[in-house]
């Protein structure tokens, strides 16, 4: 299904490094999605040399098709979603940034709204060393701020804040009213902070923002969505924007990171949609339970089973399900569902004829 329209899976997490990142193959060049790689978190059990090597690996294959591809499309500033041009890693393998995004039209993630200040400083940090190459300073791209109110993304979420909660509803306003203060405070950064404007440099790049925006190019349509939450709502890791991909009647939904998903009306929106095929990071499993509760596990298990009873043809379930020992057990129920409803469900290794590494490795 996916090669019916040149989609080609690159690196996941069930390969060894948090990553999320796929091609598309065209006859007039192609376009690669997330082209970033980071190292896997402590307890992920390998030396820290071989996640370092992992992650090289991966950088060094991500860049041949950087190099090949016409148009870059970055859905959010986290390092496994792209990587700073002055990085280490592309040092040691002799990597010429400047010929990489030669000529290339990028689409990014608007770094100046729906964007948490960890997110906006990387991204700050991206732009002034990707303009570096072309001796250009990222001072003399930036503007006064081009807004003075920002909607609640809350506030079009209708089944998530319909769904009745039982006994943890107490909890849960209490956490949604932090979370409102916590985007009231957010906004404040985006209506006074400089915000990067939109730029082309002669012979070399043009950067545009994806938010909400269509690519058509030789056959291919992407719709990038609006920003979406990152996990839960208001969660404190900002802002994402997922992609739909269409040819020749095939739809493919690339979820980038909403971990599960968590939220009933993204799910929601995903069965509306129909897609064919459905690249669906899954719930960071290795967080649970500390920082990832039963409830929201719960959650992103029935989100997933609602996106099932769609019946699309294939899921690719990975990324930061793919990061411990436990994590096909976690999510029994949706692999159970899927066997029922006939509904092909794998992880991007096993897609690619591999074994996902976390399976095989010794945690010993």
């Amino acid at each position: 299904m996916l090669e019916k329209i040149g989609v080609k899976i690159l690196w996941f997490d069930s390969m060894g490094v948090k990553s999320s990142s796929i091609y598309i193959d065209t006859e007039c060049g192609g376009i690669i999605i997330d082209p970033g790689a980071a190292v896997m978190h402590p307890s992920y059990p390998l030396p820290s040399t071989a996640k370092k090597e992992l992650r090289r690996k991966a950088l060094n294959d991500l860049v041949k098709y950087l190099k090949k591809a016409k148009i870059v499309v970055i859905t959010h500033y986290h390092h496994d979603h792209f990587f700073y041009p002055v990085d280490t890693d592309l040092k040691l393998l002799n990597i010429d940034v400047k010929s990489i995004f030669k000529n290339k039209l990028l689409i990014a993630k608007n770094p100046n709204k729906y964007i948490n200040e960890s997110q906006w400083s990387r991204a700050r940090k991206f732009f002034a060393e990707l303009l570096s190459f072309y001796d250009k300073d990222l001072n003399d791209y930036l503007v006064e701020p081009r807004g003075n109110y920002f909607q609640d993304p809350i506030n079009s979420l209708e089944y998530a804040v319909e769904r009745d909660f039982g006994e943890y509803t107490s909890r849960r306003l209490e956490l949604l009213k932090k979370g409102r203060e916590w985007f009231n405070k957010l906004t404040k950064l985006w209506m006074q902070g400089r915000w990067i404007k939109e730029f082309y440099i002669n012979n070399g790049i043009s950067v545009k923002w994806g938010d909400n925006s269509r690519i058509n190019y030789c056959g291919i349509k992407i719709s990038i969505l609006e920003p979406w939450f990152h996990g839960m709502e208001y969660d404190r890791t900002g802002w994402i924007t997922p992609l739909v991909i269409e040819k020749s009647n095939v739809r493919v939904f690339y979820s980038s990171d909403v971990m599960g998903p968590i939220i009933e009306d993204y799910a929601e929106y995903i069965v509306k949609l129909k897609p064919n095929a459905v690249i669906l990071d899954g719930p960071p499993t290795y967080l649970y339970p500390y920082m990832f509760n039963r409830i929201n596990l719960r959650r992103a298990i029935e989100n997933a089973i609602t996106i099932i009873n769609s019946r699309p043809s294939i899921i690719i379930y990975d990324h930061h399900l793919l990061r411990e020992k436990k994590w096909r057990e976690r999510v029994k129920e949706v692999f159970k569902e899927a066997k029922k409803n006939g509904v092909e469900i794998t992880t991007a290794a096993e897609y690619l004829g591999k074994k996902p590494l976390i399976d095989i490795i010794d945690s010993n």
